[in-house]
């Protein structure tokens, strides 16, 4: 990565801040930038799975809408400026495909900003406020950059949780969103499912719309999809914001060659969707998209019609989400770090391209952090069917990461010790020679485990592929 698209020192500093959730320094430090937050409309978003795919959907509804969206995701994948872009209508959506830098955030806005927002954390300071987070500094960042453009609505994740999420300072949103839960970052949002699950209703503001994935569509069990059910009702009660269940529903889903998906569902309106996001779980996802942009649509000049919502969907990209980089080899990537997402991935893996991945072996190339559930990911992949023949363990350059020969030790063990190990190379060497080895005897290849992975050898392996589409 070069300098110019890695995170500005300015905010790697802050990262000795640590993860710090409240909300009266995002509060302060929006005071003292003269209350971007004030100048756009937004739609906000929380959950655990899907968020970013939901923010994608989103984004690119309204944008085909003709409208000027700001899109605030994290973490990124190979550039600090992929966390804030800004589609231009339309033309942007055209652009994007195009290239996939266009819209971030440009080098001389950030680091002008900063200066404004360094200042303002001086001054913070002086009157006896803690630093800012990296991430609240980021949020900041993005709310100067929107406000600056005079974006016509913002599209936001959360970073964790909700209630005291730096985001969470927006206090007239046009809808709120909360995606398929499930148990993660437990050491700060609870050690329960409905702990979870309340903190990330904290983003229901009173009379504001809440859109929230079916728990019983979720691949929670019975007893943990009625605890959500009922814990987000309970806060849309506390707060009086209308509340919505939202969920695929039936379905008919087809997977043709060209590694896209078609499906058609009672949300559709009798319209065929297809998207380069492929999974029956996407399905849910872009179910809620949908629900939002219709529930939107009407307020402060917004029009989205059933056509803007049907190109929207086409466009939507969303990179290292069981994205295909090549199909000969088949070469895909997907960052699920939970065992909720790998069992996603292994039931795309399972239809996609006519079924063509279904009971056949696949080159692996893993990274994972170590904290996180990585035996419950490698069980899911399995339990989902998914057939190892060759795994490549890597640690990635990350503090947190797991050693390449944990992970090894950890598929041969799941996999009953049936499975070809390599665990000594870095993880651009790793997907190098898989991919050299894939290219000779033709068997796919996955490279799976982390988001982190995905940034370090993405742009390794668009180098390295020749029929591989950018889908991201």
């Amino acid at each position: 990565m070069t300098e110019e698209n890695s995170t500005p020192e300015y905010l790697k500093d802050a990262l000795k801040f640590g993860i710090n959730l409240g909300l009266s320094r995002m509060i302060r430090l929006n005071e003292l930038l003269g209350d971007p937050v004030s100048r756009f409309k937004c739609i906000h978003i929380a959950g655990t799975n899907g968020k970013g795919s939901v923010t994608t959907y989103i984004s690119s509804i309204l944008a085909a809408s003709g409208l000027k969206v700001g899109v605030y995701t994290s973490p990124f994948l190979e550039r600090f400026s992929e966390r804030i872009r800004i589609i231009d209508g339309l033309g942007g959506l055209v652009s994007l495909r195009k290239d996939e830098c266009y819209g971030e955030i440009d080098q001389t806005s950030v680091e002008t900003i900063l200066e404004r927002i360094r200042s303002a954390c001086e001054q913070m300071e002086q009157e006896g406020y803690e630093h800012p987070t990296e991430f609240e500094l980021t949020t900041a960042l993005c709310y100067v950059f929107f406000a600056d453009n005079n974006i016509d609505v913002a599209v936001l994740e959360t970073g964790l949780g909700g209630r005291l999420d730096a985001t969470n300072i927006i206090k007239d949103p046009l809808c709120t969103a909360i995606t398929a839960m499930g148990m993660d970052h437990s050491d700060r949002l609870g050690n329960t499912i409905g702990e979870i699950a309340s903190e990330k209703a904290g983003i229901f503001k009173s009379g504001c719309k809440a859109l929230v994935y079916d728990p019983d569509e979720s691949i929670l069990d019975k007893e943990s999809a009625a605890t959500v059910r009922e814990v987000f009702l309970e806060k849309a009660r506390a707060v009086a914001a209308p509340i919505e269940f939202v969920g695929a529903g039936s379905f008919e889903v087809d997977y043709p060659s060209d590694g896209r998906m078609y499906f058609k569902a009672a949300f559709t309106r009798g319209r065929i969707y297809d998207t380069s996001m492929p999974g029956e779980h996407q399905i849910g996802n872009c179910a809620l998209a949908v629900a939002c942009c219709r529930e939107v649509s009407g307020k402060n000049g917004i029009s989205i019609s059933e056509d803007d919502i049907v190109n929207g969907v086409r466009e939507a990209v969303w990179k290292g989400r069981a994205e295909c980089m090549s199909t000969d080899p088949i070469l895909i990537l997907d960052g699920g770090h939970n065992p909720q997402g790998a069992a996603s991935l292994a039931g795309v893996l399972g239809r996609i391209m006519e079924g063509r991945l279904r009971n056949v072996p696949l080159r692996v190339v893993m990274g994972a952090m170590a904290d996180k559930d990585v035996d419950g990911i490698i069980r899911a992949l399995k339990d989902g069917g998914v057939i190892v023949g060759e795994i490549y363990g890597v640690t990635v350059n990350n503090p947190r990461s797991m050693r390449a020969s944990e992970i090894c030790n950890r598929v041969k063990l799941v996999y009953n010790n049936g499975v070809k190990a390599v665990d000594s190379l870095s993880p651009r060497d790793a997907v190098k020679q898989a991919y050299e080895a894939s290219v000779e005897d033709g068997m796919p290849m996955l490279v799976t485990g982390s988001l982190y992975l995905i940034g370090e050898v993405r742009a390794e392996l668009k180098a390295l592929t020749t029929d591989g589409k950018d889908n991201g």
